[in-house]
């Protein structure tokens, strides 16, 4: 068992008895506290009113559609992590739950060592964003228009708007933005900001997620400045800080 400082609390979301029961061992065993429901009230209600720091979701519930709790979460905890398992492998479900805020897709069957490290990885993505609001690091980027701040995962535009951004836009941005001296590519950025295989993905969520940011950045989608696109490689950050700005 590693032995963990906090014990971060993980729900877990599935009707099946065996494999709920499955998970709830191995996270147990890990160290991890672990809460439990069968249904889709259930789970919400436990996503809701729990201290969970993350969520394993099942879309295929009694009383509901995992993708409702999905959306239903990132409404009402938008900082809340979670991660999909299901047996609904087709490419327009995985794009869905990506595209409604999940931080992971796990097809059914599953090996328990792939998911514990998934679960790990979005853990520790999430603890660097809360760092960033403890403030270690930089929590702001400047763009032509206004600024992104990192921590709050808003854009504050210098004609007084603010646009919230989800997770995974926050830490795609962030991503491009730490690494804004060269192309990032596709592949890359599967690897590090959605902790995911390339060889068994495609990328094309990534260049629909860059649409989203490029679309509530303002950035122009004829000409965009702030990510710039790297034919036959990727993309790059290309905003720099207006003059006279620290």
């Amino acid at each position: 068992m590693n032995d963990r400082a906090s014990s971060p609390c993980i729900l877990v979301v599935e009707d099946d008895d065996a494999i709920r029961q499955g998970l709830v061992d191995a996270l147990g065993f890990e160290g991890y506290a672990v809460v439990q429901a069968a249904t889709a009230p259930r789970g919400l209600q436990a996503a809701l009113g729990s201290g969970c720091a993350l969520v394993l979701l099942d879309l295929m519930l009694p009383g509901g559609d995992g993708f409702e709790v999905l959306k239903e979460v990132r409404r009402t905890r938008p900082e809340l992590p979670v991660i999909i398992l299901t047996a609904r492998g087709r490419e327009a479900d995985r794009v869905q739950g990506l595209r409604l805020g999940a931080d992971d897709y796990v097809v059914k069957p599953f090996s328990v060592r792939e998911l514990l490290a998934r679960v790990e990885a979005v853990l520790r993505r999430t603890r660097m964003v809360s760092g960033q609001r403890a403030g270690d690091g930089p929590t702001e980027l400047p763009i032509p228009s206004g600024r992104v701040d990192l921590a709050r995962r808003e854009i504050r535009f210098d004609d007084g708007a603010r646009v919230e951004l989800s997770e995974r836009e926050n830490a795609l941005l962030a991503y491009l933005a730490s690494h804004a001296d060269r192309a990032v590519g596709r592949d890359e950025i599967l690897q590090h900001v959605w902790r995911l295989n390339p060889s068994r993905f495609q990328t094309r969520t990534i260049d629909m997620h860059v649409a989203r940011l490029r679309e509530k950045l303002r950035d122009g989608l004829d000409d965009p400045k702030i990510i710039l696109t790297v034919r036959g490689t990727g993309y790059m950050f290309g905003a720099t800080p207006p003059e006279g700005s620290g």
